[in-house]
């Protein structure tokens, strides 16, 4: 992870297609294309990759999560669970929607303590989404049995963690919405991009027409097509699928390579007692994009990063004072800070996520260090980091 660091031949050829072709927009120009079809393509080559039946390309993973929630009905004044540890885009995603976040603690496995999701659950309540940060999952049983006790939405956002399983299905093809990102910076890219599976038709049909202005793409002509309810433009381009169009076909690929690098680095800590690893739930596979692991307290953990850095070992977080990823810091929500007003609704729940103490989400990410698995690493590079990170983290109890 990232799938730009190997950008190739197969990139490009997509790519020039595309420029060749001259028809960069997904949908209509039908008789400039010659065939080509590129976010069709990439959205085919994807119900393979996720053995799900629909896949709906759009423009972010951002978009992926405001589309398929909407595509289930969820808008204002409906609640969605979601974790305190997460990317800001989850909020964003569900507030988009005149929805509702409610964050509760996560567990050891970095994602929704199922305990936590149960005592969250109102009258209100129409989602759970988990959030499935640095390549691995939660509790997937227990809380699909909680979404099924309590007739809940079940929503993966696995935009972090594609190429995970559990019990042998990808991450984000269990619930009855997954959503996925292909930024910059996700394991396979398109530059900009995401996308929402599921099994169910009649989401699928709505995230279809919801993320292009309301058409029905019934027919060959885009200007005569109807609009069977409102839609806003969360469209993808096609020089952005034909990216991600190569991109996918590498995914095998860009895995063997992150569980090699991943592996060599966990073999390496798993020496040190004080050295504990992220739970991965039984018959859960990760995506090997991250190594998570946990040291004795807060302050052990502050000095190894800044041990990691005196070092050179780059692209490792403790996320307790990150303004990006953890509830702590996440100001402009807790305060309400939005350029347009915001429902009473809305502002009474952000009021409540700023009176609220979430201790056990604090106890994890606060003994927390994450490092980024990348693909392009050697395997001498990755022995001289495993090496820096043991010395670093010995120099720090």
């Amino acid at each position: 992870m990232p799938g730009f660091e190997l950008f190739g031949d197969q990139e490009r050829k997509e790519v020039n297609d595309v420029l060749d072709n001259g028809v960069l927009m997904r949908y209509g120009f039908d008789g400039m294309r010659n065939g080509h079809w590129k976010a069709k393509a990439l959205e085919l080559e994807l119900t393979k990759t996720f053995n799900t039946n629909h896949v709906q390309l759009v423009s972010s993973g951002t978009a992926a999560v405001s589309v398929a929630l909407a595509s289930a009905g969820v808008g204002a004044g409906d609640e969605v669970i979601m974790p305190t540890f997460t990317f800001v885009a989850s909020f964003e995603a569900i507030m988009m929607l005149g929805a509702i976040p409610v964050l509760v603690d996560i567990d050891d496995t970095l994602t929704l303590d199922p305990k936590a999701v149960e005592a969250a659950i109102t009258d209100k309540t129409k989602a759970v989404m988990i959030v499935q940060m640095c390549g691995s999952m939660g509790d997937l049983d227990a809380l699909q049995s909680i979404c099924t006790k309590h007739n809940l939405l079940f929503v993966e956002d696995a935009c972090q963690a594609i190429g995970g399983t559990y019990k042998g299905k990808p991450l984000g093809s269990i619930g009855d919405l997954g959503c996925f990102s292909f930024d910059f910076v996700k394991t396979i890219t398109c530059g900009e991009g995401g996308a929402v599976i599921t099994n169910n038709a009649d989401y699928y049909t709505n995230a279809d027409h919801y993320s292009d202005h309301g058409h029905d793409h019934v027919g060959h002509d885009r200007g005569a097509e109807t609009h069977p309810f409102l839609g806003y433009n969360f469209r993808i381009s096609e020089l952005h699928a034909a990216v991600g169009l190569a991109q996918v076909k590498r995914l095998p690929e860009f895995i063997a390579i992150q569980k090699k690098n991943y592996t060599i680095l966990r073999d390496a800590l798993a020496t040190l007692p004080e050295v504990t690893f992220r739970r991965v739930p039984d018959g859960g596979e990760e995506s090997y994009a991250f190594l998570n692991f946990f040291l004795p307290d807060l302050d052990i953990a502050r000095k190894v990063i800044e041990n990691f850095k005196e070092n050179g070992v780059d692209v490792s977080w403790n996320y307790f004072d990150n303004n990006w990823h953890y509830i702590r810091e996440w100001h402009h929500l807790k305060d309400a800070k939005s350029l347009f007003p915001l429902s009473s609704e809305v502002r009474q729940a952000l009021e409540n996520i700023k009176n609220t103490k979430f201790d056990q989400s604090d106890h994890f990410i606060g003994r927390n260090i994450s490092c980024l698995i990348k693909l392009s690493w050697t395997e001498e590079e990755m022995k001289t980091r495993a090496s820096k990170m043991v010395e670093s983290i010995k120099a720090s109890l």
